[in-house]
């Protein structure tokens, strides 16, 4: 792919999100903190509006027409997220507050009630905080034993660690797809088979995967997956759960209230079928059908499209860092195209802390994250305390590449003369 698809699809795409359009601290704004949030589009905006100010009223709950059309809207929504990630029923799809409640979901309702004593949970030292803590309060309080996943020299999964790990005692795999810190692309397929021969189950942290690439869960197998809308173009409040669905009807209500239900007694009560045993109360019904208009909105470009240009901006990205001096990045190097790791770079610059140089940035108008990015461990790990990280999506360019690295070369020398 050349530099004919960055004026197709980024110069094409970029007037759908407003936000863009303006100016921080006197500079054009430069928006690279896509690994935390993503920018809404105008239909993603305009469903919101269109909910509140047309059909405002609770789902499932009434036959009048506003709930009827509130209730459509919700459901169809959950019809696009399914066939979005190709789960094999519109039941498998649970709508969560975020990816963190729905590993949460799975952790309490599944991980509570199935694992004893003895049993073994892998994750690896690379896992976001939310894939982390969930299976450290389950381990201890059933006694379940938690192993971890090393890296390899490039920094990325040990396969063949992983392999030494796993036994007959291991009942759960839980890892990331894409590394938020390391950028790396896990072997999610080659994880979930090896997992499901010694009879475990496996969930896949998606928040870094569906955004940017076409993701099949009945191709990978895997048995839960998770993802947040707010990455995705959708609104932050909204995530979903991809589970299979024998799996889910077996699992206990993770929260109790309303619409969970089929019959309450004083004493007892019986349960709704999958998916709405796990949506307890009033759910956030407008995020619900706006992240339907963001994965119409992913679908329409094309996540292969999207996936291609992405890598083309990483080997950009990673051609204009590594004419500077003391940017150590973390995690594998891309391929000449761009392919084999995603489209973020978490860096460290000599003696920079990464907090002063995301302000000085910021004095340029270029956003990017800088601290631990919910990976204490793995920054332990690599001697890092901190890094920075600038995160790219569909909607970036070349010139926004250019601008970063030259305010970041201006900020290197700056810092580089007081402390010389």
């Amino acid at each position: 792919m050349t530099l004919t698809q960055e004026r197709t699809l980024a110069a094409k795409l970029r007037p759908d999100f407003p936000i863009l359009h303006q100016q921080v601290h006197g500079h054009p704004l430069v928006y690279l903190d896509n690994a935390a949030t993503s920018q809404k589009p105008i239909a993603v905006l305009e469903a919101l509006q269109h909910y509140y100010q047309f059909d405002n009223s609770n789902v499932h709950r009434g036959v009048h027409t506003l709930s009827a059309r509130a209730t459509d809207a919700y459901e169809g929504a959950r019809d696009k997220v399914a066939a979005f990630v190709n789960a094999a029923h519109r039941e498998e799809i649970i709508y969560t507050r975020n990816a963190s409640e729905a590993i949460n979901l799975v952790a309490y309702a599944w991980g509570m009630t199935t694992l004893t004593a003895g049993d073994e949970i892998i994750l690896s030292v690379m896992e976001h905080h939310s894939n982390l803590i969930p299976w450290q309060l389950v381990a201890q309080r059933t006694g379940a034993v938690l192993k971890f996943v090393e890296l390899t020299e490039t920094e990325e999964f040990d396969l063949d660690h992983y392999r030494s790990l796993i036994s007959d005692k291991t009942k759960l795999v839980s890892v990331v797809h894409v590394s938020n810190t390391l950028g790396c692309i896990n072997p999610v397929n080659e994880i979930v088979q090896i997992a499901h021969q010694h009879g475990a189950r496996v969930l896949i942290d998606a928040c870094q995967s569906v955004p940017h690439m076409a993701i099949d869960v009945q191709a990978m197998d895997c048995d839960w997956l998770v993802a947040s809308g707010h990455k995705m173009c959708a609104p932050t409040g909204i995530g979903f759960l991809y589970g299979k669905r024998d799996l889910l009807r077996q699992m206990p209500p993770f929260l109790g209230g309303g619409e969970m239900i089929a019959d309450v007694f004083l004493d007892h009560a019986t349960y709704a079928d999958v998916p709405h045993k796990f949506e307890a109360g009033t759910p956030a019904i407008a995020e619900a059908i706006a992240l339907g208009a963001a994965v119409d909105y992913l679908t329409n470009i094309g996540m292969d499209a999207i996936h291609a240009y992405e890598q083309e901006l990483t080997a950009y990205l990673f051609q204009q860092l590594a004419i500077l001096p003391d940017v150590r990045i973390y995690g594998p190097q891309p391929q000449a195209d761009g392919a084999g790791r995603a489209a973020l770079a978490a860096f460290t610059t000599g003696a920079v802390h990464p907090h002063d140089l995301s302000t000085i940035l910021d004095q340029a108008g270029i956003a990017i994250r800088a601290g631990h990015h919910c990976t204490q461990p793995l920054h332990r790990l690599v001697g890092a305390q901190s890094t920075a990280r600038a995160s790219l999506y569909f909607y970036n360019t070349r010139d926004e590449i250019d601008a970063f690295v030259a305010a970041l070369k201006e900020a290197i020398a700056f810092f580089g003369e007081i402390f010389a």
